[in-house]
């Protein structure tokens, strides 16, 4: 069996064996290159921009809220705040996403986070069969059913997607 500590961030292996999830460890892909943002990710692995789940931290009212987006969408932080019933929502700065999650930008995976958050999931994602979302680091992705995903994540699923006029 691959290690997955060689491919994913040691925390996020540790949470994948808590969860049960250890028959990802092969299925976790590493690339020389890292996969920061979903367009990278979506060329690296040879998938749809749509099929890269983005796991983006926003502070509403403060509180950091985690936010899982298809790669081709925009978060509206608009809809976001409606939904969390919040006075202001904002981007997280990065030293917060890596306090609440443990995991820098660019590498934050779904679940497996170092506090506890809520977690919203813009049902763009359930237009799949399959999503991939980073392990933990930049240089990692596996591959997750959306309804599967959700389900690990805890998340609510809502539509927060930014609308295209």
């Amino acid at each position: 069996m691959t290690s997955p500590e060689n491919h994913a961030h040691p925390r996020f292996a540790e949470a994948l064996r808590e969860l049960g999830l250890v028959d990802l460890y092969p299925r976790i892909r590493r690339f020389p290159d890292a996969t920061r943002t979903a367009a990278e990710a979506a060329a690296a692995i040879g998938c749809e921009l749509s099929q890269i789940c983005k796991s983006l931290i926003f502070a509403a009212d403060g509180v950091p809220v985690l936010v899982l987006m298809d790669g081709a969408s925009r978060v509206d932080v608009e809809r976001v705040r409606e939904e969390l019933g919040a006075a202001e929502v904002t981007r997280a700065e990065a030293g917060v996403v890596r306090e609440t999650t443990g995991y820098a930008i660019g590498g934050v995976p779904p679940f497996g986070h170092r506090t506890r958050t809520r977690v919203l999931a813009d049902r763009s994602l359930l237009e799949h069969d399959v999503v991939w979302a980073a392990a933990g680091n930049p240089h990692a992705v596996f591959p997750m059913a959306p309804k599967d995903l959700v389900t690990h994540a805890e998340a609510t699923v809502v539509d927060v997607r930014e609308r295209v006029s």
